[in-house]
């Protein structure tokens, strides 16, 4: 990445020629080493600028904005008066493992008089470094042009595209929560295959979708993306590969019913999300899952036209392998066919759909630490009628 990046950024290419200590995270950061300046005492210190980037594709950058992050304590003068106008203050940012010596501790702004904005990264460089190190270059006669670069190691990110979302949102301390783990999808039809969606774009190091079912003009009205004409009747494992394929690596869709003998396919999986409208299916697939001891989240729906418009229930239940026989006990997914479930027979409604995939990836978000969790809900209910949220933490109880 380091070259393709410095054969195309023309400014890039100044700051690393110049002889600046020029690296990139393998979240989109600029980082710059060898950055000398003083500190309270007037004693030598060295730390990092780290620049978010915008990636514009085909390998070429720009700069976010005129801001930066430091990793060092406040730059002094000469005077041994913090240097004045680099507006910030105190901030942790989390940068990848292959820049894990750099430590940020904070954000400064300081804006060109005149433009107001820089023209390129080697200009913004070139003045934070004039006002961060200037004092240390005149006290100790050092110098930040220590032509030293460090090649990035190779990024374990599964996507095939560079995550901005998450640099831009300085999550990556929370999205490194997915990277171990490889999640299976049992079911691509209305829900799952939005489940899929949402996970392809989730940093989750592999996916495993199982479906042995075609793809139909009634998948194509609960589905997200486009319909291409000659996809209908071809399997749902086929047309989902090829939709995600170019979006990440780890991806596995497979043309597949799951049941309790299918416990080869599921070696090394972490979570999995049943997404399956049978009963019957349900209970072989749990079957299976709790006999693995791998953690699960059920999906549902019921509805029903008791008062004409529809109405009616979205599901979704936690099984963690400490509970999971408990909770199947309750009774909380259905393990038998119902054979009066309109939803089976006629309705496809997408928006159900991809509200219970939402809240199905939330709370597998919750769980893995990315998003807050106020109570552990293991039973969450959607009611369509009143569009209120009912959870059930009480199986949490130690």
């Amino acid at each position: 990445m380091f070259h393709k990046l410095v054969n195309h950024n023309a400014d890039i290419k100044r700051l690393v020629e110049k002889g600046y200590a020029v690296a990139f995270d393998g979240l989109p950061y600029l980082v710059v080493r060898d950055i000398p300046y003083l500190d309270n005492a007037r004693a030598l210190k060295w730390g990092a600028i780290v620049s978010k980037f915008v990636d514009k594709g085909k390998d070429v950058i720009e700069q976010e904005d005129h801001q930066i992050f430091f990793a060092g304590s406040h730059p002094h003068g000469l005077d041994g008066n913090p240097i004045p106008n680099l507006g910030g203050g105190g901030v942790g940012l989390a940068l990848s493992d292959s820049t894990k010596d750099v430590v940020v501790q904070r954000s400064f702004s300081n804006k060109p008089k005149v433009t107001g904005k820089f023209g390129d990264f080697f200009e913004k460089i070139e003045s934070y470094v004039t006002i961060i190190s200037g004092p240390a270059i005149e006290l100790h006669k050092v110098n930040p042009l220590t032509f030293r670069t460090m090649e990035t190691a190779p990024s374990d990110s599964p996507f095939k595209l560079r995550d901005t979302l998450t640099s831009r949102a300085e999550i990556g301390d929370l999205s490194a929560n997915f990277k171990n783990d490889v999640v299976a999808i049992i079911g691509l039809g209305g829900t799952g295959a939005y489940i899929l969606d949402f996970m392809v774009k989730t940093p989750v190091r592999e996916i495993r979708g199982f479906d042995k079912d075609h793809y139909f003009v009634h998948n194509a009205f609960r589905s997200p993306g486009k319909l291409d004409e000659s996809e209908i009747g071809k399997t749902k494992a086929e047309i989902y590969h090829a939709r995600y394929e170019n979006f990440r690596t780890g991806l596995k869709i497979v043309e597949k019913f799951v049941d309790a003998t299918c416990a080869e396919d599921f070696q090394g999986v972490t979570f999995a999300f049943v997404c399956v409208d049978k009963g019957s299916s349900r209970a072989g697939i749990f079957d299976l899952l709790m006999k693995l001891e791998i953690p699960f989240i059920d999906v549902g729906m019921g509805l029903n036209r008791k008062h004409g418009p529809l109405d009616g229930m979205l599901r979704v239940t936690y099984y963690s392998p400490e509970r999971a026989g408990e909770l199947r006990e309750k009774g909380l997914s259905p393990l038998t066919d119902d054979p009066n479930d309109e939803y089976r027979t006629t309705i496809q409604i997408s928006e159900l759909n991809a509200l219970n995939a939402c809240l199905a990836v939330m709370r597998f978000k919750q769980i893995r630490g990315f998003y807050f969790e106020e109570l552990s809900q293991h039973h969450l209910l959607f009611g369509v009628g009143d569009l209120k949220v009912a959870g059930d933490a009480e199986t949490n109880q130690d």
